[in-house]
């Protein structure tokens, strides 16, 4: 049996490199992407490689239709497979600002990496997936996708409202794959990360490490990036396949109604 390979987008650093590296410790090989070059990502590379991890790097913007394609087909070239993907590239807005003051050029840049991106990626990974399920068996290949959305998918944050928009909608696309892809064996997931210590949130560790201490969320503590790529390998674990659709959050509790 070839070795199982696994994809993740966005993974140079933060959430995606944490899973990236959870992967590679359960043997996948894993490709790494993110939009920087081979070349600058080389030093990333061979840092893994050091630890005894099997991976490579293909660069691709998400928002950008030629970049998705040749990830892809990169990918059955130099594997002839593809077991797990996770979307989990994805920006914030360059400037915060009120939604009622929000501009077309800040929205478009938001959505065309967060919401078309992951859409589309997900439609090019079922379709690699399910040319690879006509290649192997059964036997030797379940595959799997996940998205990595936010907390922000169901919280409103009005100097932000692209970014909730557009993890709003990532839920909507994790549903549709997943009913779509459930006659093909092909489990879709959605990860749902809440106030996680990554460069995004550096900004503002002041506030949330308030909010934390203040009770929004149950578990009083920031979440770990580790935290979230534990959740995606419970999702690829092929313990809840039966539970396509299913989402994971990954937030100390946040999603929790109180009193």
């Amino acid at each position: 049996m070839s070795k199982r390979v696994a994809a993740v987008t966005g993974s140079r650093r933060g959430i995606g490199l944490a899973i990236a590296k959870a992967l590679a410790k359960e043997g996948y090989t894993v490709v790494l992407s993110d939009v920087i070059t081979s070349d600058e990502a080389q030093p990333l590379v061979n840092e893994l490689e050091k630890q005894a991890y099997s991976v490579t790097y293909i660069p691709c913007n998400i928002a950008n239709a030629d970049d998705r394609r040749h990830f892809f087909e990169k990918i059955v070239e130099q594997y002839g497979r593809l077991d797990v993907h996770v979307n989990n590239a994805g920006v914030a807005p360059l400037t915060r600002l009120d939604v009622l003051e929000t501009t077309e050029e800040s929205y478009d840049f938001v959505m065309d990496i967060n919401l078309k991106g992951t859409f589309f990626m997900c439609q090019e990974a079922a379709n690699t997936m399910l040319a690879c399920q006509k290649q192997l068996t059964a036997d030797e290949y379940s595959p799997r996708i996940v998205n990595i959305s936010s907390m922000s998918a169901y919280t409103s944050s009005t100097n932000r409202g692209e970014y909730c928009i557009s993890k709003a909608g990532i839920s909507m696309v994790t549903s549709l794959y997943a009913d779509r892809l459930a006659a093909y064996g092909i489990p879709v997931f959605e990860v749902r990360p809440g106030i996680i210590m990554t460069d995004m949130t550096t900004a503002v560790t002041e506030k949330y490490t308030k909010l934390i201490n203040d009770g929004v969320t149950p578990i009083k503590r920031f979440g770990q990036p580790q935290d979230v790529a534990d959740c995606v390998m419970a999702a690829v674990s092929g313990r809840l396949d039966f539970a396509t659709g299913q989402v994971l959050n990954a937030d100390g509790g946040f999603h929790i109604r109180r009193l």
